[in-house]
């Protein structure tokens, strides 16, 4: 997987984190040892902000680490501290609350994504993206679909993710705009072409699928190393992250709940393929 400075920094808050509580130390005593709020460490532990390497060789000290163990902290720290992206130019667009998803994707194991309404980003054809962005209003459409088609590198990495998708029936029937049966044929050629990389995974929720109900639209992220798994929830003013091991089970549960009732891949790619011909008689008629 793609390793990158916003998952080292998750990766050494988790450490620090176990290796705190390992200690039987509070946040609040490691805020005293730095002189600085217990705030602070969360975010430490979190991975949010990053940490100078005097204080992590004091919290080293304080948590009885040292030798080889202390010395691949350290070293971890250190490639840590690099700057977080680069959100100059057209990255700019991105807003900081979807950075850490974006700065993350590459580097995980698996994604597990469910949409209800919207097809993702990276599943998104240019041409659907183009117009999304249009209806939209937006003003940099050019840098918006940079941005989003550079997220697609993440099917081309030597070891890319396992990136599973659910989309409801809805999110395929629903264009940008309203009825553009060209841009949802072209979205679904686009989709089957995906479905053929041997890690993207493609399942439809039909809409008579048996299910009491579904969830809003949610991601699951895990990782390889001890970078703490998430679950990434987005709303209309930004986006949360979810590490908590309880919040995160019960989407893991939401999203079992979700594969049961969806299409295999063989269904679904026949489901894809007799819905892009509906659209294609509509472009005949």
């Amino acid at each position: 997987m793609a390793s990158t400075v916003t998952s080292r920094r998750k990766q050494l808050g988790n450490e620090l984190r176990h290796a705190r509580t390992s200690a039987g130390l509070t946040q609040q005593q490691v805020a005293d040892i730095l002189g600085c709020t217990q705030g602070k460490v969360n975010k430490i532990e979190s991975g949010a902000v990053g940490v100078k390497l005097g204080d992590v060789r004091a919290m080293l000290d304080a948590f009885g680490i040292d030798g080889d163990e202390a010395e691949t902290l350290l070293s971890l720290a250190r490639a840590a501290a690099g700057q977080r992206g680069h959100w100059s130019g057209y990255r700019s667009v991105v807003p900081h609350w979807f950075r850490t998803f974006t700065d993350l994707e590459p580097a995980a194991a698996e994604i597990m994504t469910w949409h209800g309404e919207r097809l993702p980003g990276p599943l998104q054809s240019e041409h659907y993206m183009l117009k999304q962005f249009t209806e939209f209003g937006a003003t940099d459409i050019t840098s918006l679909v940079r941005n989003r088609l550079d997220r697609k590198a993440v099917f081309d990495q030597q070891q890319p993710p396992y990136y599973r998708f659910i989309l409801s029936e809805s999110a395929l029937r629903r264009a940008p705009g309203g009825h553009a049966p060209a841009v949802m044929l072209d979205q679904l050629e686009h989709m089957l072409e995906l479905e053929r990389r041997s890690r993207v995974y493609i399942h439809v929720l039909p809409f008579d699928a048996k299910l009491a109900s579904v969830p809003n639209d949610f991601t699951i992220m895990r990782f390889p190393d001890r970078t703490r798994d998430f679950v990434y929830i987005e709303h209309t003013a930004g986006g949360i992250y979810l590490d908590d091991i309880k919040d995160f089970q019960l989407f893991v549960d939401a999203w079992d709940r979700l594969r049961g009732a969806a299409l295999e891949r063989q269904e679904t790619r026949q489901f894809l393929a007799d819905l892009a011909e509906s659209y294609r008689a509509q472009l005949n008629t």
